[in-house]
């Protein structure tokens, strides 16, 4: 049997496996840090304290279990990998052979270097432990408020105005407002601010997209500051580009990325974000039986633009070298993503939404075709580990 390695459980991680289990004269092991995959695009419900860590999470090994006999889970650290000799090297001193490997590391939170005190006074998003301290910090943030009744404006700062911190910024706003019955005049004291150096919100995005998503921020009382830089942060203020500054209560930074690569015996080709540079197949470097998918590798559209990393596109660059790995022998066509549609949610059981460039929908009907995605997914991913539990619980 062909022995295949995928490393990293994100989304392109997980929709490698799905494909390539299609083919069952593959052995295949997924090898993760974590023993959860993260549902990353559920985080702006889960630190505004709308979601539990159970509606973010899924178990690794259970889920592995789910597919059929050749699926395996390995819960290390990949320390290096020899594409000479085809060998990955794991932080518990296993080494393990493979005769095709797919890297699907993901990325980290880039707190930009240039911008003295930002990693030391803000929050990331991308990986649970730092999601729940923000969720924690946001919580005792409102406790303190009505338990305290303490007098005076409080600030949650977002650096950043993507899709991650648009929706962070409305679910907190939402959450603030829809306690205002019962916590009155505190919940007007405290302001969400959103920041980006970029004169839009959600750049890249479509004109629909964008306005209907302002309007929406707006009726929820964010103050949008585009066109921001910052170049400093402090304890209590951030300090910007021409001398204004704001004062905060804490700051959640969903601004930038930097790909997490293992260690090789090759020198990367790399961007300035530490993505990985790849050949139009996803191949890394002159290796055919190599590939990179999802956040840690740049990725292109047909006008050769480069593509944010988002899970749509993890998962079509998955599904892209899932098929190339099956399927060795036929013709094999550049790999060309383009996003097909997006979401916004914005608090509550609201949302924005476009697709194929043509359909445009708003307010609560977005919002449900949104959640049909979202379960659709985690109802895929739930089927698969209550088939891989039994099966743990025979064994």
């Amino acid at each position: 049997m062909k022995k295949v390695i995928v490393i990293g459980a994100g989304y392109g991680g997980l929709r490698a496996i799905e494909g390539l289990e299609k083919d069952i004269t593959l052995d295949i092991t997924l090898i993760d840090k974590n023993p959860y995959h993260y549902l990353q695009t559920e985080a702006y419900a889960y630190v505004a304290g709308q979601a539990d860590v159970g509606d973010v999470i899924i178990d690794l090994d259970n889920w592995c279990k789910g597919f059929h006999s050749s699926v395996h889970f390995v819960h290390s650290e990949v320390t290096f990998i020899d594409y000479d000799k085809q060998v990955v090297e794991l932080s518990n001193e296993e080494s393990l052979a493979y005769d095709y490997v797919v890297v699907a590391t993901g990325a980290r939170t880039n707190f930009f270097s240039f911008i003295p005190g930002l990693e030391e006074h803000s929050h990331g998003i991308k990986s649970l432990h730092s999601a729940y301290t923000f969720r924690k910090d946001f919580g005792d943030l409102l406790h303190e408020k009505i338990e305290k009744s303490t007098h005076g404006k409080l600030t949650i700062a977002i650096g950043g105005a993507g899709l991650s911190g648009v929706e962070i910024a409305a679910e907190m706003a939402y959450v603030i407002q829809s306690y205002s019955k019962n916590i009155g005049e505190a919940a007007k004291e405290i302001e969400v601010a959103l920041i980006d150096a970029s004169e839009t919100i959600l750049p890249g995005t479509g004109e629909y997209v964008i306005t209907q998503t302002e309007k929406r921020l707006n009726a929820l009382g964010i103050n949008i500051l585009t066109s921001t830089f910052i170049e400093k942060v402090d304890e209590s203020l951030i300090h910007f580009k021409g001398g204004k500054t704001l004062e905060y209560s804490f700051m959640i930074f969903t601004g930038g990325i930097k790909a997490m690569i293992p260690d090789a015996n090759i020198e990367y080709k790399q961007n300035r974000v530490n993505q990985l540079v790849v050949n139009t197949y996803l191949n890394i470097g002159k290796y055919t039986n190599a590939y990179a998918i999802g956040d840690c590798v740049e990725i292109h559209d047909s006008s050769d633009k480069i593509l944010p990393p988002t899970a749509q596109v993890a998962e079509r660059s998955a599904e892209y070298v899932a098929d190339a790995i099956i399927n060795p022998k036929e013709e094999l066509k550049p790999f060309s993503a383009s996003v097909l549609g997006v979401f916004v949610a914005l608090g509550g059981k609201y949302a924005v939404g476009e697709m194929f460039g043509k359909i445009r929908i708003k307010g609560y009907l977005a919002y449900l075709m949104k959640k049909g995605i979202i379960f659709t997914y985690h109802k895929g991913l739930s089927l698969r580990i209550n088939a891989g539990y039994k099966i743990r619980s025979k064994s």
